[in-house]
């Protein structure tokens, strides 16, 4: 059995008043003439020290350390979980242990409170950005219903303008939701991918020429680096590696310049395919970087929001190609453009 710290601490309680004893004999013999043997006084201040050692242990053991005892246990487990070893915490009684357990304990709690409210201001910040790019449309539909209500309506030329206005109003909101009900569904893995063995060039070619009118009226060349004479076929979700080229395309041309080009490149990483979509446009501040695939986060708010769009396409590339165990970076420069680039499993 190890020298604990509640015998040190008996120990030194019943040493003291041992000692008092053994000095209050002198002070009797000094007062009342009262002699006692040097014996008997050993004798006396012995008991005391062992009867005190005793009392004080028994009182310390029942009283304080295994109350300390169950708190130490208590922490532990919520530490270290249920299934811990009960037999080890009942066991300790190293208050230096258990200082150290508590302080470990306290750090972990206040970083979950951080954490807390940090969710907190994401949450915050995301009900203000679903209400910001949902007032844009119902305030547009609004506005055209009271024309209309107010007499546009008898006017041919002005009720069919402001009904198309208002219902490509509807559409953008009908965009915005089903953009969010896809990121909701992915993150709870709801959606299972449904993989398959498929050409990424071909995939790219046919994302081009349903981009093409967008591309042009922006003025911006869609093009590969080379030409892929080979295919080189991924293992992955047809549809959702589409919406993924979809996304990072019509990003590029948004941000792109007029006269400019988005390329995309790849290259063969042995079980792995990257995949590069590149640009010449405005780029990105550095400062912006890390966060442009959180939802509704624009880098050009005044422009984003004038070329259109949900601001929740990069979200949904993120949480795409990590439902594949994938991932996606960025290389950014202003006035220099942008490089995203993803990697998929190589089919066999």
């Amino acid at each position: 059995m190890r020298f604990e710290k509640p015998n040190i601490l008996a120990f030194a309680v019943a040493l003291f008043f041992g000692l008092l004893l053994f000095l209050s004999f002198f002070l009797l013999e000094a007062w009342d003439r009262v002699y006692v043997p040097y014996a008997t006084r050993f004798v006396f201040s012995i008991a005391v020290v062992t009867i005190g050692f005793f009392i004080t242990r028994f009182t310390i053991e029942n009283f304080i350390y295994n109350k300390v005892k169950i708190i130490y246990k208590n922490i532990h487990e919520l530490k270290v979980g249920s299934d811990a070893d009960e037999d080890e915490a009942v066991r300790t009684t190293d208050l230096d242990m258990v200082t150290r357990e508590v302080s470990e304990w306290a750090e972990q709690r206040r970083n979950e409170i951080a954490q807390l409210r940090e969710r907190e201001d994401f949450r915050r910040e995301f009900i203000g950005n679903v209400s910001h790019e949902l007032k844009t449309p119902v305030f547009n539909i609004q506005g055209y219903l009271l024309t209309l209500l107010d007499g546009g309506l008898e006017d041919p030329e002005i009720n069919q303008r402001y009904l198309k206005r208002a219902n490509k109003s509807v559409d953008r909101m009908i965009g915005i939701i089903e953009d969010l009900e896809t990121i909701s569904n992915l993150e709870a893995n709801i959606v299972q991918l449904n993989l398959s063995n498929f050409d990424i060039v071909e995939l790219v070619k046919e994302t081009f020429e349903m981009l093409e009118d967008k591309a042009s009226d922006e003025k911006i060349q869609l093009r590969l680096k080379k030409d892929y004479d080979k295919p080189l076929k991924v293992h992955a979700d047809h549809e959702k590696i589409s919406q993924v080229l979809v996304n990072l395309i019509v990003n590029a041309i948004k941000y792109g310049r007029p006269k400019g080009y988005v390329e995309v490149r790849f290259y063969d990483m042995h079980n792995q395919i990257l995949t590069e979509i590149a640009d010449d446009g405005i780029g990105i501040p550095q400062e912006d970087i890390p966060r442009v695939f959180e939802r509704f986060y624009r880098v050009d708010k005044s422009r984003s929001r004038k070329a259109g769009g949900t601001g929740l396409g990069l979200s949904i590339v993120k949480h795409i190609l990590e439902a594949h165990k994938q991932g996606i970076n960025v290389r950014s420069s202003e006035n220099a453009g942008s490089t995203f680039s993803f990697t998929l499993k190589k089919s066999k």
